[in-house]
Order: structure tokens, then sequence, then C-alpha cells
């Protein structure tokens, strides 16, 4: 059993807390894809009889964003937009894609952005100008969460979250410009509700706590300036991955899989530290194999397999054991260290230097283990409820347009 010291504690609140993007990062990324959104919902709109919901995916709505490892790198922000008002068996996927596409070129051209809309297989990537850092990744989509729900339910698997669940577009399927009912399928909103599970118990505390030691009540303290063990370990582990296989992308484990894996191995632990030794003892245990295969199941859809390209790619999960067994040799090593420099030095070659000494000077002794984070964009961005799926009309932008 490894014993977490109070040095190791408070330094690993502060690594969290480096790792936190900006406030003026997170308000820009809120305001894309609003901004975006109330385009949508224009009167000279061609789909706003479709009902168009813009809203996150990825770790903006999971709480588990963090800075770029280079100062002047940029940001994901991944996002869907699901034409509410339309079916699947309606359209083609091609022509879907087609259809935001002119709706997303007019705003583009509308905001003045200079670099040119960009096309990934499944989504459309509006391109912001060089100082907003950040590129935005728009996923058309469609309602699908009735044919989902029949489609699990019919396999005997769990359709709990299916409700949420949406068809994509992929211009690589073999159906994308035929009109059928069998189409990609997606379900970020049921995933994060899912992920919003596994740690709502801890964040139901911590969010008492906190009104009780600011005597308010706790329906008034907002739900984005609460964040949890669970997302602030993910943080760390993210980055720890990044620096360890920033030579290596090619077969650097994904984030929804080390996500996934330290949602279903969370316990509730009040701290950081418990929950970054408990995730990292216990995280591999929800790795399934069937002599063939590994299998790391989509909790919000079953039929789905993280971990498929395992097979495929052997090397894939070799380095996830690789990176897992030095994630669990730092980490278990920093977690019983005495002082913030052997702690330091413990994180420093997977982490980075940089960032390892600046959580060094960064840490400090806590009256207890914070309830409350500094006011960075990692904070906002720790509760899913701020990115909500209904539409909202904010003003534009600023700051986005072309230089």
């Amino acid at each position: 059993m490894i014993t977490i010291t109070k040095e190791a504690e408070g330094y690993l609140e502060a690594l969290a807390d480096e790792l936190s993007i900006s406030p003026t990062r997170y308000q820009q990324a809120v305001s894309s894809y609003e901004s975006l959104g109330t385009w949508l919902h224009r009167d000279a709109s061609t789909v706003k009889q479709y009902d168009p919901q813009v809203y996150s995916q990825g770790s903006f709505r999971l709480g588990t964003v963090i800075k770029p490892d280079d100062e002047n790198g940029q940001y994901d922000i991944d996002s869907v937009c699901e034409l509410a008002a339309l079916v699947k068996d309606q359209l083609t996927q091609q022509t879907l894609k087609e259809m935001l596409r002119v709706e997303i070129e007019a705003y583009r051209v509308a905001q003045a952005m200079v670099k040119p809309l960009g096309e990934g297989r499944r989504c459309w990537t509006l391109e912001y100008a060089d100082g907003a850092q950040f590129h935005m990744d728009i996923v058309p989509a469609l309602p699908n969460g009735p044919s989902t729900r029949v489609l699990l339910e019919s396999r005997g698997l769990d359709a709990q979250w299916a409700g949420t669940a949406i068809a994509i577009t992929d211009n690589k399927h073999p159906l994308f410009f035929q009109q059928t009912s069998n189409w990609p399928r997606s379900n970020p909103k049921g995933y994060a509700n899912w992920f919003r599970s596994r740690m709502a118990d801890a964040f139901a505390r911590k969010r008492q706590k906190l009104a009780e030691s600011t005597q308010a009540s706790v329906e008034s303290i907002p739900e984005y300036r609460v964040v949890t063990p669970l997302q602030q370990a993910i943080m760390i582990l993210k980055r720890h991955r990044d620096q360890m296989f920033a030579d290596r992308k090619d077969v650097k484990p994904i984030s929804v899989i080390l996500t996934t894996l330290a949602a279903h191995a969370y316990e509730g632990e009040e701290t950081i530290g418990q929950a970054l030794v408990s995730i990292l003892t216990k995280m591999d245990r929800f790795i399934g194999f069937d002599g063939i295969r590994y299998h790391i199941t989509n909790p919000s859809d079953p039929l789905e397999n993280f971990a498929d390209k395992w097979a495929e790619y052997p090397e894939r999960q070799a380095a996830f054991s690789e990176w897992l067994e030095a994630a669990r040799r730092d980490f278990f090593h920093a977690a019983q260290g005495n002082s913030r420099q052997m702690i330091t030095d413990s994180v420093a070659p997977r982490i980075g230097r940089g960032l390892a000494e600046r959580a060094r000077d960064r840490a400090a002794p806590k009256p207890a283990s914070s309830l409350l984070r500094p006011a960075t964009a990692a904070t906002v961005a720790a509760a899913v409820p701020s990115f909500p799926a209904q539409a909202r009309v904010p003003g534009k932008p600023a700051g986005f347009g072309g230089k």
C-alpha cells in the first residue's frame, strides 16, 4: 500500500493547475462554438429549419483539456453540429456534410477568417487566426438515439446511455454516398454522462464542502467551480503520455483509452494523489482479452471497442503497457516523496523539466485539499454543464478574425 505524502499531494495539485488552460483561451473556445450555433440559427440560414445544435465533445466537454506543451501550440476544439429535426434515412452522409460545408464556409467568410476551411474524414475544420492558437473540428451529425437503443438491446447490451446517440459522417464509409439507415455512430453526450457518473459522489462532496466553507447554499455554487481528482489525474497522465511519446506519436496511447480506463478505476478518492495511485494500480484490470483481441468497451456504445486497432497494430498495445509501467514507476515514487525537489526530479524526465519545476515553485502547503481551483480555464472546463447541448445566442467572439 503506497502512502501519499502531504508534499506529494500539494505538488500534484500544483501540477494540475499548471496544466490548466487560461481563462482567455477557455472563453475563446466557448465563444467559438456559441457563435457558430448563433450563425446557423440566423434567418438566412439554410439549415435553421432543422434545429442545428452545436456542442462540444472530447476533453473540453469532460474537463480534461490541458495546455499544449509548446506555448505556441494549438488547442483542438472538438465539436458536433447535430441537425435535430432530420433523420438519417432522409439524406446521405455526403449531403449532410455538404449542407454544413456551405454554412460553415459562409460563417468563415463573414468572420473574415483568412485560412481556408479544412476537411477531415468526419469533420470540417475552422482555422482561427494565429493569435487564437486553436482550430475547431465540427462533426456533422443527426439524432440516432432510438436506433442505437434498439440495436444494443437486440444484442443484449447495456443501452443506458443510448438516448443521446448520434449518426455521423465519414467520407471513408462505404455507404457515404448512399441513402441508408446504416451510418457511423457516436455518442459524445452519452460518454460524458457516463464519465460524470463515475465522479458524481466526489463531485457532490466537494461542492457541499465548498458551500460550507463559504457559508453559501450548495445550489449557489456553480458546478464549473468544482473539480474532481479524476479530472486532475487524467490531465497529468495525458501530459506524461504526451512527453513519453513525443517522438513516437504513431503508437501513443489515445486519450479516450486513458480516460475510459481511469474513470473505471476511479473509486471516488478525495485527493488527487489517492486518485492517481488508485487509477494507475487498477486501470489495466478493465482491459478485456478473449484470446485473440483486446477489448476496451465504449461505455456509451458497447459495440465499439476503443482497442480495436491493437490487433492490427500490436505495437500500440505494447506502447500502452510500456507507458503504464513508466507512469506507475514515476508517480508511485513521487507519491512517497518528502521534498518538492525530490518529487520534481521523479516526474521531470517524462512530463518535462520546465513544467515539473513550475509545479514545484507553485506548490505550497495548503490547509486542506483544494475544493476550488484557481481561476483557470481548465477549472471552468471541468464541468460538463458548461457545454450544454441547447443552442445559445451569444455575441460574436472577439479576436478570431484573420490577420
